[in-house]
């Protein structure tokens, strides 16, 4: 049940160097360069979703490999053996009454058949297979010829099927894809398999997946599966800056034309009326804005995220025709600054009310669902809450474009959690995750709600290795991204934490009176006070109390307070509370709970379906302690000047 070993796509960025030094000393190639912009239809590119329906199955063999001795990719997967019904997007362990599919670690595989267009298959145009995401390690065939292996399960990938689809029109396209949610400890996130040998107390060739986070690992084609088109001249890549000084902003920008040296491009900046505000030509250029609608977080200013549109148009001649391209990249003009005590957008001071949260849900488990999105968001703006943490990994596009437009302010994280294993912090482990950060700038570069990267959550970051493996991760990651600061979330002792010298922001978890003093809600205010005192002395850094919370479930009541009630929850965010309002002014920069909704993880004696943290249900319905959360977060708001009279009333409702 071991995963595959190989490497996913990466993107061909500014500060590659790093990256190429290490490939170069461990004898690897370099994942191919290239960009990875959203799909987007325009006057050049049309898209077709994949979703629905998708024949399926799960590979029970004892070595998980029948899949691949009998060739499943050569012919249709119902010709193989029983298939059953799977959606897409969705995980795969919830959908059937199948409690082996439910745990289930291997190979599944998955496939849908497709018509095309016939103007798809004329020539001169690309054909794109893209994966929004796919956990954990994927192959994809296109009538039975292998087109892309990618490494990861929360970043897109994508393969140019043009030459296999358009030498057989009018015959159906037939995308089979082999999915492996094997962990192993150089994945992220690690993990390990532990084969149980003794046949007295086991099955034969019973193994089970170690994992050292506290999530169900949901498994499955769990984002939007689409095909797109460009001309065979394309915009492959767009990256932009923004900078702004009292009454003018300045956006830079680059972009990369693949399949011809020969073209022009041209481009307009447009206002959220249409208006056009600033134009330029050439793949590299600044547009001067003046009087700029900034980007601004929601609940700073009264017209929070507010987005431009970058039109960028290309013009090429190919054998004396001339191509066309043409795609639409929303920009936030924003600016972000961190000092020994603020976090800083747009040169004003900014503080961090919000949440983490998980892709999770009945049913669907990890699939991208747009009620539950919708859902979602109104309960954040219900909340009051200006900011989220994409714990522990990349989220969906389509949940990052909600937050570029609803202003909602975002540390984005790689899946980097639970890395406690010694023999993950070796080299392996080291390049896959410099990787994986490439495809993550690669993807949310542009997006003005990103105004940090996580690169990791609680890894044991006291271990001698993990300070040369962060050390190198933080550079690699400024290197691609100088515009923003980089973080990860400790959980480690302040005075043994060898990674945090290197970060821009102290990001900590702490659970006293939960995991530490269990039951003894006296304790808090102590050693929280101290907790924010050690590490500013240490390191004169601006710190996030980047999780904190308690258990409750719903419906259980006791007063005194006692664990797992929703009193004791309640009572324990005050406890927090009172010491972040006398912190905040000094260095402490913001608090985010754990978490925003209960949510799945494995079984254990310590989990009665889930871990019961939110302050929501995993249903989304309100705990008390939700209304303590609501309550503080629009104090804090309301201390702001700039909020609108309605916003300051206290009686917004979404």
């Amino acid at each position: 049940a071991a995963a595959a070993s190989g490497g996913g796509a990466a993107g061909g960025m500014a500060g590659g160097g790093c990256l190429l030094l290490l490939l170069l000393a461990l004898g690897r190639a370099a994942a191919p360069p290239g960009g990875m912009l959203y799909p987007r239809e325009t006057p050049s590119r049309e898209r077709k979703e994949l979703g629905g329906l998708w024949s399926f199955r799960a590979d029970f063999s004892p070595g998980r490999d029948a899949g691949f001795v009998q060739r499943w990719y050569r012919r249709p997967l119902r010709q193989t053996g029983p298939v059953i019904d799977m959606p897409v997007p969705a995980s795969f362990n919830d959908i059937t009454q199948d409690p082996s599919l439910e745990n289930y670690i291997g190979w599944v595989w998955y496939e849908k058949e497709v018509l095309l267009p016939l103007r798809w298959l004329q020539g001169g145009l690309r054909v794109v297979l893209r994966f929004g995401s796919a956990h954990y390690y994927s192959i994809v065939w296109v009538n039975g010829v292998q087109v892309v292996e990618h490494e990861g399960g929360h970043l897109p990938f994508e393969a140019d099927i043009s030459s296999i689809v358009q030498s057989s029109p009018g015959v159906p396209c037939r995308i089979t894809v082999a999915l492996n949610n094997t962990l192993n400890p150089h994945t992220l996130p690690p993990g390990s398999i532990q084969y149980m040998d003794d046949k007295t107390r086991y099955p034969k060739n019973y193994f089970v997946q170690n994992i050292r986070f506290d999530f169900f690992n949901y498994a499955g084609l769990h984002r939007p599966v689409v095909l797109y088109t460009t001309p065979s001249v394309y915009i492959d890549d767009i990256t932009v800056t923004t900078t702004s000084s009292e009454n003018i902003a300045m956006v830079q920008y680059q972009v990369s034309v693949v399949g011809s040296t020969l073209y022009s491009l041209s481009l307009s900046l447009r206002d959220q009326e249409g208006k056009v505000v600033a134009t330029g030509d050439g793949p590299t250029g600044e547009l001067k804005v003046l009087n700029p609608n900034l980007w601004w977080p929601y609940l700073m200013h009264e017209n929070p995220g507010y987005r431009y549109i970058l039109e960028v148009k290309m013009q090429a001649q190919v054998n004396e025709a001339l191509l066309e391209d043409m795609y639409t990249l929303p920009v936030g003009i924003r600016t972000v600054h961190v000092t020994s005590t603020q976090f800083l957008i747009n040169g004003k001071p900014f503080y961090f009310h919000g949440v983490n949260k998980h892709e999770d849900a009945d049913i669907r488990g990890k699939g991208l669902d747009w009620p539950l999105i919708a859902k979602d968001f109104n309960l954040l703006r219900w909340l009051g809450a200006n900011s989220f943490r994409t714990s522990h990994y990349p989220y969906a596009e389509e949940i990052m474009d909600l937050c570029d437009a609803y202003g909602i302010v975002v540390i984005d994280e790689c899946p980097a959690v639970g890395i406690k294993m010694p023999e993950s912090f070796g080299n392996k482990s080291l390049l896959h995750h410099l990787v994986v950060m490439e495809e993550l700038i690669r993807r949310d570069k542009n997006r003005p709600s990103v105004v940090m990267w996580s690169v990791a959550n609680e890894p044991a970051s006291e271990l001698p290795p993990a300070a040369y493996y962060f050390k190198t991760v933080i550079a690699h990651t400024k290197a691609l991204d100088p515009s923003r600061p980089v973080t990860f979330v400790t959980d480690a002792n302040y005075a043994l934490d060898r990674g945090a010298p290197y970060v821009d922001v102290i990001c900590v978890n702490s659970y006293f009176s939960w995991y530490h003093d269990a039951g003894h809600l006296e304790v808090i205010p102590l050693q929280l006070t101290a907790q924010f005192e050690n590490w500013y002395k240490t390191y004169q850094k601006p710190i996030i109390q980047s999780e904190y919370g308690a258990d409750s479930v719903p419906g259980l009541h006791s007063d005194p307070p006692l664990m797992f009630s929703e009193e004791y929850q309640k009572a324990l965010l005050r406890e927090y509370h009172s010491v972040f309002d006398k912190k905040r002014k000094e260095y402490v920069i913001g608090e985010l709970i754990w978490n925003f909704a209960d949510f799945m993880t494995n079984q254990g004696t310590t989990r009665v379906l889930g871990n019961k943290k939110g302050i929501f249900t995993r249903q989304r319905q309100p705990k008390a302690a939700a209304f303590v959360l609501r309550e503080r977060y629009w104090k804090i708001a309301n201390e702001s000047s700039c909020l609108p009279p309605i916003m300051k009333s206290h009686t917004l409702f979404l």
